[in-house]
């Protein structure tokens, strides 16, 4: 197959171009320089919103996998006119593009941030969708335009929706880097970690290589189209828990602070990945132990 993936040099992105182009023909599209050049797929620096550019890369294309995006929730809340040019008129851009150049399959990257607070936990994908920030919005914005190409112009879509990926990849140096990293950045430097709040909060980790995982399952999959898949675990994991999991991988003695509770903190977050399980077959296949082990 002939794939774009846009978002290459990202953490997701990046694993993707790496395992796809093993079997596929790639091409990578991002903003940046990728850190990680995989010699069979060619790099292509530039905007998905360049609709010139997204044309030229669409035309030929069997798939496009669209994980380009703004990640920051942050970001989002103090610029959220950023937030939606890059979100949803960049994922517009790429969806009429990839509609024109009659590409055959648009797996989109959504996010869990589509369902905001949960009102019930396991989360399935006919859970309410009411995302809490700019940035969960503009997720399920780009979400429900993908659908909305495949009713309208029968683009052949998939939706995916991560709850919280982790890998080596993630950038700890970020401020908008999620707790794993930030962990896992401060126990190497010998540091004490901090939990918010009581820590009781869970959350259900999924390590990037399994998300591959579950898109690989989705390429050119006809059970696929036209559904929205979680992707996690469906393990919940309390900070607590990861705190001490950090620590004791570090093999250093590191305290464990608690500071007060940030607001807007979801309580508890846990995929139900039942639908992916029946029509994909997937199994996630890392435990987070094992997955976390790697950082250091």
């Amino acid at each position: 197959m002939k794939i774009l993936v846009t978002g290459s040099a990202g953490q997701l992105g990046s694993y993707l171009v790496e395992a796809l182009a093993a079997e596929h023909q790639v091409t990578g599209l991002d903003l940046r320089d990728t850190r990680w050049p995989v010699k069979r797929a060619e790099q292509v620096k530039g905007d998905v919103g360049d609709y010139r550019l997204a044309m030229k890369l669409c035309r030929g294309r069997d798939a496009v996998i669209h994980t380009a995006a703004q990640v920051s929730v942050e970001r989002s809340v103090s610029d959220p006119v950023m937030d939606a040019r890059e979100n949803i008129l960049g994922t517009i851009n790429m969806l009429e593009a990839a509609t024109k150049s009659m590409v055959g399959q648009f797996i989109y990257i959504s996010s869990a941030a589509v369902y905001g607070n949960p009102a019930k936990v396991p989360i399935g994908e006919d859970h309410p969708t009411r995302p809490l920030s700019p940035y969960g919005v503009s997720k399920l914005a780009g979400e429900n335009y993908a659908f909305a190409f495949m009713e309208t112009y029968g683009l052949g879509v998939t939706s995916i929706r991560p709850f919280n990926i982790y890998s080596p990849r993630q950038d700890p140096a970020s401020p908008y880097s999620g707790v794993i990293s930030r962990f896992v950045d401060r126990a190497k430097a010998g540091e004490g970690l901090t939990v918010f709040g009581d820590g009781a909060q869970t959350r259900d980790f999924i390590a990037a290589e399994d998300v591959v995982r579950m898109v690989g399952l989705c390429l050119g999959n006809k059970k696929a189209m036209g559904r929205a898949f979680n992707c996690g675990t469906g393990k919940a994991t309390s900070v607590n828990e990861l705190a001490k999991t950090v620590a004791k991988l570090s093999g250093k003695k590191l305290g464990i602070e608690h500071a007060e509770e940030r607001k807007g903190d979801i309580k508890h977050s846990l995929a139900d990945i039942s639908g992916a399980k029946k029509v994909l077959g997937f199994r996630p296949g890392t435990k987070l132990k094992d997955g976390l082990s790697r950082f250091f």
